[in-house]
């Protein structure tokens, strides 16, 4: 069995609650979604359709040439989770080596993450604004996929723009707290809007959000600022 990946690469995280820390990154190409602000348009396939086809076993062995010393193993994409059959290998097999896997989706395949969570020891989850992404919406399965990543450490991620409507982001917010408000819920300013006052449209939505959860935090991508992929 064969997986489309786009790169395998070192690097440090760059997003969310481990922003910082060393992590080997296995990006999988291919998407269920096209948000707007996409920041990674090779992995969906956006002008040229490039990637590697690898097995099993040349993955792994990837993956342990640069894990020394390495936080996690980064599941990314694109969106990893619709090669659901290589992953449930590929996880298994990372952490029968004692390495720790962090999956970053984004929260519309519940389905796959249900197959996949006992191997799964952190989950980076977006909720996908329909105002922002320019999308249709997933309330139905941003709520189901959080149901089951709940079972393991999970934080939340949303990606704010000029776009983004404040009903949206409290019912996010809500959503979020139908299940535990202590879940960290993180506002990531997009980075093509620095420029333009989204850090002010975060700082009011966290203070909304802040009635609603505990722990809301605004969180940019910090390896942009450092030129880092």
């Amino acid at each position: 069995m064969n997986a489309k990946i786009l790169e395998i690469f070192r690097s440090i995280q760059g997003e969310g609650k481990y922003a910082g820390v060393s992590q080997v990154f296995v990006r999988f190409f291919g998407c269920n979604i096209h948000c707007d602000w996409c920041d990674t348009p090779a992995s969906i396939g956006d002008g040229k359709r490039e990637y590697q086809e690898l097995s099993l076993k040349d993955a792994l062995a990837q993956v342990n040439v640069l894990y020394e010393n390495s936080h996690s193993v980064s599941i990314t994409g694109g969106e990893p989770l619709l090669q659901k059959d290589f992953l449930k290998s590929f996880c298994h097999a990372l952490h029968r080596e004692g390495k720790k896997i962090y999956l970053d989706a984004n929260g519309t395949l519940p389905g796959p993450l249900r197959e996949l969570i006992r191997d799964i020891d952190i989950i980076a989850m977006d909720i996908k604004l329909p105002s922002s992404t320019r999308q249709k919406a997933f309330w139905a399965e941003h709520k189901e996929f959080l149901k089951v990543a709940s079972k393991q450490e999970v934080f939340v991620k949303v990606v704010v723009s000029m776009d983004t409507q404040k009903k949206e982001i409290l019912k996010a917010a809500k959503l979020v707290a139908s299940f535990d408000p202590e879940i960290l819920f993180i506002l990531q300013p997009n980075y093509t809007d620095m420029k333009k006052g989204i850090i002010e449209e975060c700082l009011g939505y966290q203070k909304l959000c802040a009635k609603i959860l505990k722990d809301v935090r605004i969180l940019p991508q910090v390896h942009k600022f450092m030129k880092l992929r």
